[in-house]
């Protein structure tokens, strides 16, 4: 008897551990003129604030994605004091397409989502206690958001990123998103992060990338590790064994968030 009861305890106290919440909430676009759902973990404790990471799915996926591929990731919000948005971006690339008023997801996220959870979650506001990363077409969207909205983060990351969508002008309906690359080379120039960098000093984001050998996307993600070189930015760069699948992700997103909690602030920033 004592024995099950020490065990039951030692459960009981595991349990309380990680008790993250977790809500499925929707969210409004004006822009768009619609409503978004978007998966919003926070920890336990909420007699604090906490730093954001947004995570963002790839091309086919959907504001679910992150907790079936990171099935632990409710564990993971308590262990390291992070609040984890999982908006759905559809099929936009995180972009306002320049053709499809529909799609205005850059808006979305940054002067919607963004305020919408500083207002209803325990957040810490400033630019250096918020993350955005993602997967494939979410890691090309991360990189884009960040590096456009340095006022709004200052931590990115990607994960078996579509980082220079030039390579690619046939693939996942950027085509309907940016117009036919031989009838628009200037946009779609403008769009690729391989560009987008240009843009950066060193020291204006932290950022993070890694892909896998094996996957289609290792070029070019190998390209812009060997321009933020040659540029001087500072950044971490990790190549494994690895393809673009749910595997590759599952064990990324690790390395991915404990380079965050490295790296983000946890305390409101004195000016």
């Amino acid at each position: 008897m004592k024995r099950g009861f020490i065990l039951f305890l030692t459960l009981f106290v595991v349990t309380a551990l990680y008790a993250s919440k977790v809500d499925t909430i929707v969210v409004h676009s004006n822009a768009m003129n619609k409503d978004l759902k978007c998966v919003v973990i926070t920890p336990d404790d909420c007699s604090k604030n906490y730093p954001t990471v947004y995570l963002l799915h790839g091309h086919g996926g959907y504001y679910g994605s992150w907790p079936i591929i990171k099935p632990e990731i409710k564990e993971l919000s308590d262990l390291y004091g992070m609040i984890f948005v999982c908006p759905d971006g559809e099929k936009s690339w995180y972009w306002d397409s320049p053709v499809c008023d529909t799609i205005q997801f850059e808006t979305y996220i940054t002067k919607e989502l963004v305020p919408y959870i500083d207002n209803n979650y325990p957040t810490l506001k400033s630019r250096e206690s918020r993350a955005i990363t993602g997967l494939s077409m979410g890691g090309q969207g991360a990189m884009y958001l960040a590096i456009r909205h340095l006022d709004l983060f200052g931590v990115a990351g990607s994960t078996s990123g579509g980082v220079d969508i030039r390579d690619f002008p046939k693939s996942w309906n950027m085509n309907e998103l940016l117009g036919e690359k031989r009838k628009n080379k200037k946009r779609w120039n403008e769009f690729a992060i391989y560009n987008q960098i240009e843009k950066l000093n060193d020291g204006d984001l932290k950022i993070i990338i890694d892909c896998g050998t094996e996957d289609f996307f290792f070029k070019v993600n190998n390209n812009l590790h060997k321009k933020l070189l040659k540029q001087g930015i500072k950044h971490d760069y990790t190549v494994r064994p690895g393809a673009h699948n749910l595997e590759y992700w599952n064990n990324s997103i690790e390395y991915q968030l404990l380079f965050f909690k490295n790296n983000l602030l946890y305390h409101e920033l004195v000016h």
